[in-house]
């Protein structure tokens, strides 16, 4: 690890305006990871831990504020989200460890970087950490690399369990920086690499995510997270869904989806969430429905068996969410 200088700013107003070349720290469970394998280079770290963005809130409209700082653990048992909002706290408890999950912080959830084997690798080219040096993974060991998304400059796949669902539930990010405050759609917030793949997300120098609002829920029982995977815990997603619907008299009335493992960011697709309206459950939709979410994939060498993959668990957590019985995060058996 590389020599840097740190400081516990006490106010968010002292974090904006941190030195330059700074990197915020929250939980650690990725920055200092990476800081470790020579990945990050920040000439300062600012620990963001003072600042008191723990809470969980309950807004007027019935939704929910989550503090950017309160830990993926807690979020995840928090009552609230719980009853709520099962379907984000299922995503939670599918990513990463308990020991992480009790250290990893909401906004480190947000931007933590891809886990791209070459991205981790110094001595290997990657445009995501030494912009205009190439993508080594093209043509490379791919097969956990992203299908949808891709440019010719980059196909790493976004990491978080927790932003699909985020993503499904269509939260807002809320931020503030040197510039003021502000709110993004958690949709727009992560960008597609396109030319410029080091940049992930839209936060601008000196923003700190502050909190995540979640607008009010409706489905009820009919929501599902599936995630397939290599392990049965502490492994990234090869495909997941995250997957609510509102469902009244056997039709239903508005559906969300969203991918993981097969993008360069959380994959939604609205047209393919409107083609659920007004249907009723049947194996033709669902199969229409994940040929429209995959529509435009790309794959490369080695990762192709996620275009066969992937209909199939959309079609299965359709099926989940539509009947009322979500997949469980300690029963891995998948029904």
């Amino acid at each position: 690890m590389r020599r840097f200088s740190y400081s516990r700013p006490a106010t968010l107003d002292e974090a904006c305006h941190s030195a330059e070349h700074t990197r915020f720290l929250a939980g650690g469970t990725n920055l200092i990871d990476l800081m470790k394998s020579d990945v990050e280079r920040p000439a300062h770290v600012a620990d963001l831990k003072a600042l008191g963005m723990h809470h969980i809130d309950e807004q007027p409209d019935g939704g929910l504020r989550l503090g950017a700082l309160a830990t993926n653990a807690d979020t995840a048992a928090h009552p609230l989200v719980a009853d709520r909002y099962p379907l984000l706290a299922s995503a939670i408890l599918a990513g990463a460890s308990p020991q992480i999950r009790n250290v990893a912080t909401n906004g480190g959830n947000l931007n933590q970087r891809t886990r791209c084997h070459y991205f981790y690798d110094p001595d290997m080219p990657c445009n995501k950490r030494s912009p205009g040096t190439g993508c080594s993974a093209r043509g490379g060991r791919n097969r956990i690399m992203a299908i949808l998304g891709t440019s010719d400059a980059c196909i790493a796949t976004f990491p978080s369990d927790m932003c699909v669902a985020l993503a499904a539930l269509k939260a807002t990010v809320n931020l503030t920086g040197p510039e003021g405050e502000r709110s993004v759609p958690i949709r727009d917030y992560h960008r597609l690499p396109g030319e410029t793949p080091w940049r992930d997300n839209i936060l601008r120098p000196g923003e700190i995510v502050t909190s995540i609002d979640l607008p009010p829920a409706s489905f009820g029982p009919h929501h599902t997270y599936l995630k397939i995977r290599d392990r049965l815990s502490f492994a990234f997603a090869i495909v997941s869904a995250a997957i609510g619907l509102q469902i009244e008299d056997g039709i239903i009335r508005h559906g969300r989806i969203a991918l993981g493992g097969v993008g360069t960011k959380p994959w939604c697709v609205p047209a393919a969430e409107a083609l659920l309206e007004g249907k009723p459950p049947s194996h033709s939709l669902f199969r229409d429905v994940a040929e429209r979410l995959l529509q435009g994939a790309m794959p490369d060498r080695d990762n192709a068996a996620k275009l066969r993959l992937a209909p199939r668990v959309i079609e299965r957590a359709l099926w989940q969410a539509s009947a009322g019985t979500p997949q469980s995060q300690t029963d891995k058996t998948i029904r």
